[in-house]
């Protein structure tokens, strides 16, 4: 299997997309910023959620009406990453394909968006679903605590691919 991806990484970086990036000097930065701008509006959203979610902030607020205002910028940030990043592997997909980081990355963002999902999808029924009962104020708080964490370990992981070496 690792000679296939190995195998494919080839192809890929050979392809005259992957050449054109590499290449074109600005390109690279130039996605990077995008891609860095994406990420600080999910993580700079994601805490202000968490953080009602936690009680730390916004009480005045319902749990309804921060994440209607915060968590849209969550979910149109998610296709500029994807296609930011997509972009960043044909430029280089050794770089992250072969990366044991990347797919930890690409696994704690899965869990961080089922997280997000958890968290949303009672409210499009019942804005005020997670202030009703005491049980659910608790679980809003575990949400909270186990989704901020995860976006923190997404950028973390984002980070240190650069410093582990493809296999």
């Amino acid at each position: 299997m690792l000679r296939s991806l190995h195998s494919f990484c080839t192809q890929l970086a050979a392809t005259p997309l992957s050449q054109a990036i590499q290449s074109t000097e600005w390109i690279v930065p130039a996605v990077q910023t995008v891609h860095i701008l994406a990420v600080a509006t999910v993580i700079t959203s994601v805490l202000m959620i968490d953080l009602r979610l936690m009680g730390f902030t916004l009480r005045k607020q319902s749990i309804g009406a921060v994440t209607s205002r915060y968590l849209p910028p969550v979910w149109y940030a998610l296709p500029v990453l994807l296609a930011t990043g997509a972009t960043l592997i044909i430029a280089e997909p050794s770089r992250s394909l072969q990366n044991p980081i990347f797919l930890l990355k690409m696994c704690l963002l899965l869990l961080a968006a089922g997280v997000t999902l958890v968290c949303q999808l009672p409210l499009r029924q019942d804005a005020g679903y997670w202030e009703g009962s005491r049980s659910r104020r608790w679980r809003a708080k575990l949400i909270g605590f186990l989704s901020l964490p995860l976006w923190i370990a997404i950028v973390f992981a984002g980070r240190w691919i650069a410093y582990v070496q493809a296999k």
